[in-house]
C-alpha cells in the first residue's frame, strides 16, 4: 500500500519536477549568458528569484480573482450576519442560504486559498530538486552537471542547498536563521496588509474576518517551525514570493479597494483632489439593500381525482 502511494505521488510531481526545473534552467542560462559564472551561488540566486517571478506573474489573474474574491465576501458580512440570526438554529438552511447568497454575488469563497494551493506543489518540486541536488543527484531536467553545480554552490559563504537543521558552520546558521526570520515576517506583513488596509469595520467581528485572523498568526508560526529544515534556496523562493506579494496586494488594493476600508476611504480622497468622480459600488448598495421579500409559495392544487369525492 504504501509502495502505492509513493508510485502514485512520484507520477503527480514528476511533471512539476520537469516544469520548475525548466524554469530555473531556463532563467540559469540566461543570467550565464551575460557573463555571470556558471558555477556561482549568486547566479543559482538569480535564477531562483527568477523561477519565483515567472510563478507568480502566471498566476497573476487568480491573484485578483482571490482579492476580488476576499473584497466581496468583506462586503457581503452584513448579509451573512442576518442570515445567521435568522437560520442559526439550522445548520444545513444556513449553508445553502449562505452559498447561494455567494453565487449571486459571483462569489467564491474558496478562490482566496487558490494561489496559496497551486504554489504549494511548486515550492514542494523545489525543495526536492534542491534536496537532491545537495546530494548530486538530478532532478527533471536538471543536468548531472548542473545538479553538481548546484551541490558547490556558494553565496555568502553558504551554499545554496543548505540548512538550518545539519548546518556544518555557524555562518551557515545566522544565514539561513535571518531568511527564516524574513520569510516569516514577510509572510506576516502581507496577511496584516491586507487586513488593515482592505477590510471594512463591520467584517472585523465576522466568520470570515476570524478566519483571517487565525491565518495571520498561524501562517507565520508555520513557516517559523518548518523553515529551519528549508534549503536556503527555498527560503530564498518563499521570501521572494512573499515580497511580491506584497507589493501586487499594495497595487490591487489601492486601485479596488473595498468598500468601507481605510484603503477606500483614501482612494476617494484621492480622487476628490483630481476631481474624478466617485461612483457607487453596486455591490455594495446590494449588500446594505434590505433582503428582498421571497414570494409565498402557493399551496398545490389538487387534482380532480385526488379530491374527496361527496359521500351519500
Amino acid at each position: 500500500m504504501l509502495d502505492s502511494l509513493k508510485a502514485i505521488g512520484s507520477a503527480i510531481m514528476a511533471p512539476l519536477y520537469f516544469v520548475t526545473s525548466a524554469i530555473l534552467t531556463g532563467w540559469h542560462w540566461a543570467f550565464t549568458q551575460i557573463g555571470l559564472s556558471e558555477n556561482s551561488g549568486w547566479t543559482w540566486a538569480l535564477s531562483i528569484i527568477g523561477l519565483t517571478v515567472t510563478i507568480r506573474a502566471a498566476l497573476i489573474p487568480l491573484f485578483v480573482r482571490q482579492i476580488k474574491s476576499s473584497r466581496n465576501m468583506q462586503v457581503l458580512q452584513p448579509k451573512v450576519k442576518e442570515l445567521q440570526k435568522k437560520y442559526g438554529h439550522d445548520r444545513e438552511r444556513l449553508t445553502q442560504e449562505t452559498m447561494a447568497l455567494y453565487k449571486d454575488a459571483g462569489t467564491n469563497p474558496f478562490a482566496s486559498c487558490l494561489p496559496l494551493l497551486l504554489q504549494a506543489p511548486i515550492f514542494l518540486a523545489l525543495f526536492q530538486l534542491l534536496d537532491n541536488a545537495a546530494n548530486g543527484r538530478a532532478r527533471g531536467l536538471l543536468s548531472s552537471s548542473q545538479a553538481e553545480s548546484i551541490q558547490g554552490a556558494e553565496l555568502l559563504g553558504a551554499r545554496i542547498a543548505d540548512r538550518f537543521i545539519g548546518a556544518e558552520s555557524l555562518n551557515v546558521q545566522i544565514l539561513t536563521l535571518s531568511l527564516v526570520a524574513l520569510m516569516t515576517i514577510t509572510t506576516f506583513t502581507t496577511q496584516r496588509q491586507l487586513m488593515r488596509k482592505n477590510m471594512p469595520d463591520s467584517a472585523l467581528t465576522g466568520p470570515y474576518a476570524q478566519q483571517q485572523k487565525l491565518l495571520l498568526y498561524i501562517l507565520p508560526v508555520v513557516f517559523a517551525v518548518g523553515g529551519v529544515a528549508f534549503p536556503m534556496g527555498v527560503l530564498l523562493y518563499w521570501t521572494t514570493s512573499n515580497l511580491w506579494t506584497m507589493g501586487q496586494q499594495f497595487y490591487v488594493i489601492r486601485n479596488n479597494p473595498a468598500p468601507g476600508t481605510p484603503a477606500f476611504k483614501s482612494k476617494q480622497e484621492r480622487d476628490n483632489r483630481k476631481g474624478k468622480p466617485v461612483t457607487a459600488d453596486p455591490l455594495l448598495a446590494a449588500a446594505q439593500a434590505p433582503p428582498a421579500p421571497r414570494p409565498r409559495q402557493q399551496p398545490k392544487k389538487q387534482s380532480r381525482s385526488k379530491r374527496k369525492r361527496p359521500t351519500n
